[in-house]
């Protein structure tokens, strides 16, 4: 069981899910070359991946989701109001938001979540008493996102601004109230509030989807730095970076087969 990220910011984003005996992608909001670039990072390929779920349709996570899925012959996975609003052809697999489904083994739930999108989704992987849950794109953290992401092994959760920054920076003030507002991104504050009631001694944590305008390094570690003591693990993606494997690598099929004979 293990997680790591391509990228993840508002220029593009993408995270890898290790649970059982599969490989998932979270989002894909790269080119094709800048995703296998990515990958390869990490110590993957495109054909390690059993399926792309899509959280929603904003660019900076669908750019790359098609070409990566044809190339690869890699399932998608998305919700019927996602897949409407790109308005493609696309082969997309639809389901229900809160209603589970499994791939290979693994129970995936996909969380609806307040944000400015068609049907948005969050997901949790479970497998036997193992779960990870990837929580990003969300203006505010409902009950009903709280109790669905209880008991995770490992969080991806998102801290996108600083409020303070955020209301001095030079955005357009109808693009700082997108980002504020309950159907936006959460801030550091909320993001707090969320970990404080989601955390154990044995959660691994990353922060993500840090906007490199309205927080920094810095801004995070004044934050959270206090909740170290009551995890397992606290880290910090970067759009540049992403980060590298949380918990276990993957072990691949490719490798498996190799050394086989």
């Amino acid at each position: 069981m293990g997680f790591a990220s391509l990228g993840s910011g508002s220029r593009g984003n993408g995270t890898l899910v290790f649970i059982g005996d599969s490989l998932f992608l979270v989002d894909c909001g790269f080119s094709l070359k800048q995703t296998e670039v990515r990958l390869a990072r990490l110590g993957v390929s495109g054909g390690d991946i059993d399926g792309i779920l899509v959280s929603h349709e904003h660019a900076d996570h669908i750019n790359g989701v098609i070409p990566l899925s044809h190339k690869y012959k890699i399932p998608v996975y998305a919700s019927y109001g996602t897949k409407k609003s790109l308005g493609r052809s696309a082969e997309f697999n639809c389901f229900d938001g809160d209603k589970k489904f499994e791939i290979g083994g693994t129970t995936i739930n996909p969380v609806s979540v307040p944000h400015d999108a068609r049907e948005p989704t969050q997901f949790t992987f479970s497998h036997q008493d193992e779960r990870i849950g990837v929580l990003s794109d969300i203006g505010y953290v409902t009950d009903h996102v709280l109790e669905q992401f209880q008991d995770c092994n490992l969080l991806l959760l998102e801290a996108n601004h600083d409020r303070g920054v955020l209301s001095k920076s030079a955005y357009p003030a109808r693009l700082k109230e997108r980002i504020s507002n309950d159907y936006g991104h959460l801030s550091n504050e909320q993001s707090l509030n969320a970990l404080q009631k989601l955390a154990h001694k044995d959660l691994g944590v990353v922060l993500g989807h840090v906007s490199e305008q309205n927080n920094s390094r810095s801004l995070l570690e004044d934050t959270f730095e206090t909740m170290r003591s009551k995890l397992r693990e606290l880290c910090y993606a970067t759009q540049k970076e992403g980060f590298t494997w949380v918990g276990d690598r993957p072990v691949l099929r490719q490798m498996q087969i190799g050394q086989g004979g």
